[in-house]
């Protein structure tokens, strides 16, 4: 699509499973989708559902036949209905995010979660096995919480179960499924389950419904890890770390090339731990708390991902690994 045209046609950015306010996927995704509007002059709007998987092709051939020029969706299970769809508008450019998806007028982003989330496995089973660190009880257990079983959120589960045993094979995850993003009280139960089972360390994969995981770290005094916005100070203190994912910069980044007339339809933009894409996040209230030896071991083992020393399983490309069962 030309400068021109783009310039005139509005831009839409569907939210996922449990919407704005979610202080993690949807919020950060629509920073920067704010941004770029802002930055390109565009028009540009949310659209939310409260049944945003089963109205999948209806939500996008609405927000198609109103308008809009570009259509951003962050809903995972849309990836079949938008590429159903986007054959029917030819006009229309389409960005779908954690999947590959065919069409000249679709965009793929990935990012390689796996990698910023072994990083997360790893810290969590040095310190959990830590008795220096407040609230650890030295035993090598810990958890995760997904909000969905699916190959989405089982990206980061087996990438943080890899780098917790690499670094100790004893080590146990616990793993459960919330089977939804926007109820933290769910997340809550679920993660006091957890603490009570013995786990030093949970990270969230569950959108809005782990900022429960969050609450429970800092009522119980365990550590939470947060999950695509930094959340550490959601709860200071209570948050080890936080697997940023930097949606915003993607968002950003495919609505400017759009409004340039740079589209790229038909294919795939891969952020990762090289990109800055994934990463732990700066620790602001705990870096102080945790051994300078384990933030070493953390930076060296980050480098051995980026020269390709070690090779971070992805379930996507690879299918599942013997270790998670």
């Amino acid at each position: 699509m030309s400068t021109a045209l783009a310039a005139e046609k509005p831009v839409a950015l569907i939210i996922a499973q449990g919407g704005l306010g979610d202080q993690s996927y949807n919020d950060l995704a629509y920073a920067g989708f704010k941004k770029a509007v802002a930055e390109a002059k565009l028009e540009g709007k949310p659209v939310e559902s409260k049944d945003v998987v089963a109205q999948a092709a209806d939500i996008l051939r609405r927000a198609s036949d109103a308008g809009f020029g570009l259509v951003v969706d962050l809903e995972y299970s849309h990836g079949d209905a938008l590429a159903t769809v986007a054959k029917d508008y030819a006009g229309t450019d389409y960005v779908i995010l954690n999947q590959v998806k065919p069409g000249a007028n679709v965009a793929s982003v990935l990012f390689q979660e796996q990698e910023g989330s072994y990083l997360a496995g790893a810290l969590a089973a040095l310190v959990a096995t830590d008795t220096s660190v407040k609230g650890m009880n030295g035993k090598p257990i810990i958890g995760v919480i997904g909000g969905t079983k699916s190959v989405g959120i089982d990206k980061f589960i087996v990438g943080y179960i890899q780098g917790a045993r690499d670094m100790n094979p004893k080590v146990e995850v616990k793993v459960a499924y919330s089977n939804n993003f926007g109820d933290p009280a769910i997340g809550l139960q679920m993660a006091k389950a957890m603490y009570d089972g013995g786990a030093n360390v949970v990270y969230q994969v569950a959108g809005g419904t782990g900022l429960g995981v969050i609450q429970a770290a800092k009522e119980t005094g365990h550590y939470a890890i947060g999950v695509d916005t930094d959340q550490d100070g959601v709860a200071p203190g209570a948050v080890l770390t936080s697997m940023i994912k930097r949606t915003d910069v993607a968002v950003e980044t495919v609505v400017k090339d759009y409004a340039a007339g740079k589209f790229p339809g038909g294919k795939t933009v891969t952020l990762g731990l090289a990109e800055d894409g994934v990463g732990l996040s700066p620790m602001k209230y705990t870096h102080d708390l945790i051994p300078a030896a384990t933030l070493t071991k953390i930076e060296s083992v980050k480098k051995d991902i980026l020269s390709g020393k070690i090779k971070v399983w992805n379930v996507v490309d690879q299918g599942y690994p013997d270790f998670f069962k």
